[in-house]
């Protein structure tokens, strides 16, 4: 389920993960321009695969306020460069993680947890929430916790741009 991971530390996996973080550097670069965006208010989402890249990503982007991680955890793939044990520790913004307890995807016990364990964010800032599901938790309840936890780092929403 990962493209060119194949299971091995290769170099085209190497070089295919910095070139999306690269990319998601430049996304941000891009959003600072944008007189419409709060480049002050920008959290990461990552959802599965994207999950896992969320214990890479907040570790070297540090224009990012928060996190929010569903269905993610580290994956002990990769060369060093790439491997997000030697990242996620360095992740220090406030964190919510959401996940399934049955995920076969991404194990909870020796995926999930382990990230949210090793995460560099204080204690009062990272939470994990943890359903009765496989892979994904239910949407109403991710919708939930997400805005919950984007209105608590970034407060409510009061203006609608057009």
């Amino acid at each position: 389920y990962y493209p060119l991971h194949m299971g091995s530390p290769t170099h085209a996996y190497t070089e295919y993960t910095i070139q999306l973080v690269k990319d998601f550097r430049r996304t941000v670069e891009y959003l600072e321009t944008r007189s419409d965006i709060d480049a002050e208010k920008l959290a990461y989402y990552g959802m599965s695969w994207g999950g896992v890249m969320g214990a890479m990503i907040p570790a070297v982007e540090d224009r990012l306020r928060t996190a929010i991680i569903l269905a993610g955890g580290l994956d002990d793939v990769g060369l060093p460069e790439v491997n997000t044990l030697n990242y996620v520790s360095r992740i220090t913004i406030p964190m919510l993680m959401m996940n399934g307890k049955y995920d076969t995807i991404i194990g909870y016990e020796n995926s999930a947890r382990p990230m949210f364990e090793l995460l560099g964010t204080p204690e009062e800032h990272k939470v994990i929430k943890t359903y009765p599901t496989d892979h994904i938790p239910p949407k109403a309840e991710y919708v939930r916790e997400t805005l919950d936890w984007l209105d608590k780092y970034f407060g409510p929403v009061t203006e609608l741009r057009k």
